[in-house]
């Protein structure tokens, strides 16, 4: 029977090299996980994989969107399914690889999507525009602490929806989310991560790459296309790092890439905490010697 893999974890942990390992070694295709990654041109700053990096394995959903168009969960849902049960018919391991923790529950879990009221979320807007996204952030760990950690403070699209799926339901936005039980397609879960401090260090290190390989020209050339019309791509870290430093008018970015470091070491954080709670994932040190060999030989049947 094929299995699907997912490889999930931290940011800067090594899952991007670690799927297409494992779909060289078991005959797979990588269908990406990780949110900003659909987008396309945002590569730098989402330390997308290049041709050279994908060595040959096919990838799917990557840069299916533009930077104006507004992701969603439950349209990935659908989307990452489909391409699953596809790769499923032609005999191919679908390996799943992100970092995007809602869209991989998604896909392996029975994750339904609340109704919407265009006046409540009008109003919740209106509140985001008058009193500031971080206001917002705090009335939902009030309400709803499980959410609000999961969702980053800058998130206004996403903050926006779990308040008023609580105005609407009069339930917290957490428990919309199911409890992990047999994950679809029987999809077994590989979780990759490092030590705290060394993964901090990795973290500074990639973002002084990409500042280094140009994200600044890559934000400029974005900013054409409608990158600051996008409600989602536009608060990408990083992207929304540069946006700002942009209108400043400076053309010293260090303090871009400072605060790109802080808000990424951050997310780590709410991302190890999110994926932790999951205990179906078995987990693997990044920094391990031969980690393909070792997460392959107790994928091994």
């Amino acid at each position: 029977m094929i299995r699907p893999i997912a490889v999930v974890g931290p940011t800067a942990t090594g899952k991007t090299a670690l799927g297409v390992e494992l779909a060289l070694a078991f005959g797979g295709e990588v269908v990406n996980a990780d949110a900003m990654q659909l987008y396309r041109g945002m590569d730098i700053g989402t330390a997308k994989a290049t041709e050279q990096e994908r060595r040959g394995v096919p990838h799917h959903l990557l840069d299916v969107l533009d930077v104006t168009e507004t992701a969603s969960v439950a349209a990935y849902q659908r989307d990452a399914r489909a391409q699953i049960e596809r790769l499923l018919a032609a005999g191919k391991v679908p390996v799943l690889v992100g970092g995007s923790g809602l869209y991989v529950q998604a896909v392996l879990d029975d994750l339904r999507f609340p109704g919407t009221d265009p006046d409540v979320r009008a109003e919740l807007e209106e509140q985001a525009r008058r009193l500031g996204t971080q206001a917002l952030h705090e009335r939902l760990t009030a309400a709803d602490p499980e959410a609000a950690e999961a969702i980053l403070p800058t998130n206004t699209r996403r903050i926006v929806r779990a308040l008023e799926v609580i105005e609407i339901t009069g339930q917290p936005f957490s428990a919309n989310l199911p409890k992990p039980g047999e994950p679809r397609y029987g999809t077994v879960l590989v979780g990759v991560d490092r030590d705290v401090a060394e993964l901090d260090a990795r973290v500074d290190l990639r973002v002084e790459h990409m500042f280094a390989a140009g994200l600044v020209d890559e934000v400029r050339e974005l900013e054409k296309r409608g990158l600051r019309d996008g409600k989602t791509a536009s608060r990408a870290l990083g992207y929304q790092q540069v946006l700002a430093a942009l209108d400043e008018g400076t053309d010293d970015f260090t303090g871009a890439a400072a605060a790109t470091a802080t808000a990424t070491r951050r997310f780590v954080r709410r991302q190890r905490s999110w994926f932790r709670r999951d205990k179906r994932i078995h987990w693997f040190d990044g920094a391990v010697e031969g980690l393909t060999d070792h997460v392959a030989s107790w994928l091994a049947p």
